[in-house]
């Protein structure tokens, strides 16, 4: 064989061992037949030519090419290559995760359908890039308010550090602190002396009422009210016999004339009384040494 042969059939085993040594370090299972899906993504930021294509984390392909839909704008095809025997259901969907380090990877979500199946050469519906990073990018926000609220204490505790008047303030606190410490150990005393007393002088009060009581229900209260309600029965009557015309201090209450007998028996008691003071003599006659004899004429 000429030498000329011999170098070209070498230079192209070198080009093909080249080629599948290139094609095995992407990825490519040089030894098993692959079939190939599509996926419509808005967004493949992070996701490149050769990236693992995983199913419920274990890796079932690669992505074989990333092409924009020119016919759609905002739309750019992913084709990924699986391996022969996989079977993805209807329903199922593509997921890209982005990575904390940068890069992106591809992960199918394999619905439950038993009866329906994705066919080699059809477009599964796919959404956009989600992950820890997506999740980091929501949370900046809040984290910019946590650092604002974190300057605004820091600024507010230099303040408070740098006012003069603050050994004065931990002075008063520690003042504060000792009172609080006495009137612990006051009210500490209180209630190991002066509660259980107190205690007890209620117990007692309590028991006073409780005796109390007891004698309150021995006493027989139905016959007091009956004896009450017996004497408000004879000064009733009472005040009705004085009330009515036909009795004594009715006929002295309710009759005229005898007011006005008893009022001239008073007033001629009265001239009596004023005639006596006047003329004695006309009623009393008395002598000293016996009364005198008349002659006889």
């Amino acid at each position: 064989m000429k030498t000329e042969v011999k170098i070209g059939l070498t230079g192209v085993v070198a080009l093909v061992a080249l080629f599948l040594g290139i094609k095995f370090l992407k990825g490519a299972n040089l030894f098993s037949s692959s079939e190939k899906y599509y996926i419509v993504f808005s967004n493949t930021k992070g996701l490149t030519k050769s990236s693992a294509v995983y199913a419920d984390g274990y890796k079932v392909g690669i992505v074989s090419n990333i092409e924009y839909d020119y016919n759609h704008p905002g739309e750019v095809v992913v084709e990924i290559s699986t391996d022969k025997g996989l079977r993805i259901p209807k329903g199922s969907s593509a997921q890209l995760d982005e990575a904390v380090l940068g890069g992106c990877t591809l992960n199918m979500l394999l619905a439950t359908n038993l009866r329906e199946a994705y066919h080699p050469g059809d477009t599964i519906h796919g959404s956009d890039v989600n992950g820890l990073m997506a999740k980091v990018g929501g949370m900046v926000p809040q984290l910019e308010e946590v650092v604002s609220k974190v300057d605004t204490l820091v600024q507010t505790l230099n303040t408070l550090l740098s006012n003069p008047n603050l050994p004065l303030i931990l002075q008063n606190a520690e003042l504060v602190s000792e009172n609080l410490n006495k009137s612990t150990q006051q009210l500490n005393t209180l209630l190991r002396n002066d509660i259980p007393q107190m205690t007890g002088t209620f117990t007692k009060a309590g028991e006073s009422v409780n005796t109390l009581t007891d004698k309150m229900n021995q006493l027989d209260i139905q016959a007091t009210l009956d004896n009450v309600n017996q004497t408000i029965g004879s000064v009733h009557t009472m005040m009705e016999q004085m009330q009515s015309p036909k009795g004594t201090l009715g006929k002295l209450m309710n009759d005229p004339s005898v007011y006005d007998n008893l009022n001239r028996t008073v007033q001629s008691a009265d001239s009596l009384v004023s005639d006596l003071k006047s003329n004695p003599k006309r009623y009393v006659h008395f002598s000293v040494f016996g009364k005198k004899e008349k002659k006889s004429e």
